[in-house]
């Protein structure tokens, strides 16, 4: 594929491998990225990002400090976006619409062909800019609910507060989902772990259809058979959670450094 000449590329991510993988990529297409500069935090990339006026940005959504969405309400320049993420579904079929693209960590040859081919149609950089800023808002509506610090759980005739901070995971049990505390309390809710799932905060992640832990209580994970993974998490019982082999590449990605 040709394009007139190369587009000017900035690569944001805290991961030094996860640059080394992107620089990797765009190796292969020799003419169409020119890689003027890196950034391994928000701040670095804010400030080279406005100075340097890339024309495309690879950029990585969940940083420590300053994030993704972060930086792009702190530029003063819009160049295109490729976000590069770990997100689930749900969270995907936002940037169908409001973005150029989006690439799922851990990086693909297959998949990053495919960005490829949209960078070499023509986008307006107005619609660009427009639908970043869409995409920056439902994301910042979707992300309140990190505000979250506790869970609310009947206890007889009580109602007592669970502190979010303080499970180590949930687990669904036919029309049951359990609370399970790093302390090894348990409660019940009468809700779904898909209910559960939009309203807490984003530590939280599925690994099995029947399972949500914490991913700050993660203590180890160790590979097992048919692309599954042994999660132990760092609670009063060393729980072992085995992941469902469609959550692969959601735990795969706690292993990208």
């Amino acid at each position: 594929m040709k394009i007139n000449r190369p587009y000017k590329t900035i690569i944001v991510d805290d991961e030094a491998l996860a640059r080394l993988r992107l620089q990797s990529l765009m190796k292969e297409y020799p003419g169409f990225f020119e890689l003027i500069s890196e950034a391994a935090n928000g701040e670095e990339a804010i400030e080279k990002i406005n100075q340097m006026k890339p024309e495309l940005l690879f950029l990585d959504i969940k940083m420590p400090v300053i994030s993704g969405f972060d930086v792009l309400k702190k530029l003063s320049y819009f160049p295109k976006v490729i976000f590069c993420t770990a997100f689930d579904e749900f969270a995907l079929k936002a940037f169908d619409s409001n973005c150029i693209d989006y690439l799922v960590k851990p990086l693909t040859k297959k998949r990053f062909s495919k960005t490829i081919e949209k960078l070499s149609q023509p986008i307006s950089v107005d619609n660009s800019e427009t639908n970043l800023k869409k995409l920056i808002e439902q994301f910042s509506q979707e992300n309140r609910k990190s505000e979250a610090s506790s869970i609310p759980v009947k206890v007889g005739d009580r109602v007592i507060f669970v502190r979010l901070d303080e499970v180590s995971y949930f687990q669904a049990d036919e029309k049951y989902v359990s609370i399970v505390t790093k302390n090894a309390k348990s409660y019940i809710l009468d809700s779904s772990l898909k209910k559960l799932e939009d309203k807490l905060p984003e530590y939280f992640i599925r690994i099995h259809k029947s399972y949500l832990i914490n991913k700050n209580l993660l203590k180890e994970i160790r590979k097992h058979f048919n692309s599954r993974f042994i999660l132990i998490m760092d609670d009063y019982t060393q729980s072992n959670i085995t992941s469902g082999r469609s959550y692969y590449h959601a735990v795969k990605s706690f292993l990208e450094y």
